[in-house]
């Protein structure tokens, strides 16, 4: 008999905070701070197709922060089955660039790109991160064990770095729905029963 094990990576919805505010690298540190803290923008709701997902899955699982929280929540119509913190986003430290003042779009650019040359500052490096993933996807394929569907509510970048994580313990991106806000991939690991 086949099974087939299965991940849904969703990242949140549209964060409260705005974008469209100039500011320098003290101020982006400032404003990530918030970003972390804050949720969803009022009013908005899941799209079906990922109510349709977290409704149909065995767990619904979330990051700890609030976006994540109120993603997995629209989505299930309901608070999420269990929260897992190593599903947390990976920093963005901000470069010091003096007093030249972004849009925090920018800075999220120019950070992830320090931040992958080895930048870190005060925040978890791409090594620590990927070392995260890794126990990660230990936790989501053995939650998904059996044939089970483990949707997860969490964020865009870490979602990305799970997925040769996920590779390496046999899953496979069957759905790619790309990196926006609502945005989902689906993994699936087929399990042969003896």
């Amino acid at each position: 008999m086949t099974q087939i094990d299965v991940i849904i990576l969703v990242r949140h919805g549209e964060p409260a905070l705005s974008r469209k505010t100039r500011m320098n690298w003290r101020g982006y540190k400032f404003w990530w701070g918030l970003y972390d803290e804050g949720g969803l923008t009022p009013g908005q709701d899941a799209p079906q197709v990922i109510k349709n997902l977290a409704r149909h899955a065995d767990i619904v699982i979330a990051s700890p922060l609030r976006r994540a929280v109120e993603t997995a929540t629209l989505a299930k119509d309901a608070p999420p089955d269990t929260l897992e913190p190593l599903m947390v986003e990976a920093g963005l430290p901000p470069p010091n660039l003096g007093y030249i003042r972004l849009k925090p779009p920018t800075w999220g650019v120019l950070s992830r790109i320090c931040w992958m040359l080895g930048f870190s500052g005060e925040v978890e490096s791409q090594v620590e991160a990927k070392l995260r993933a890794e126990k990660a996807a230990d936790v989501l394929s053995k939650e998904a064990e059996g044939g089970k569907t483990v949707f997860v509510a969490a964020h865009g970048w870490f979602n990305r770095m799970m997925r040769p994580a996920l590779k390496r313990r046999g899953f496979r991106c069957v759905e790619d729905h790309g990196d926006l806000h609502w945005s989902y991939r689906r993994y699936e690991k087929i399990q042969e029963e003896k």
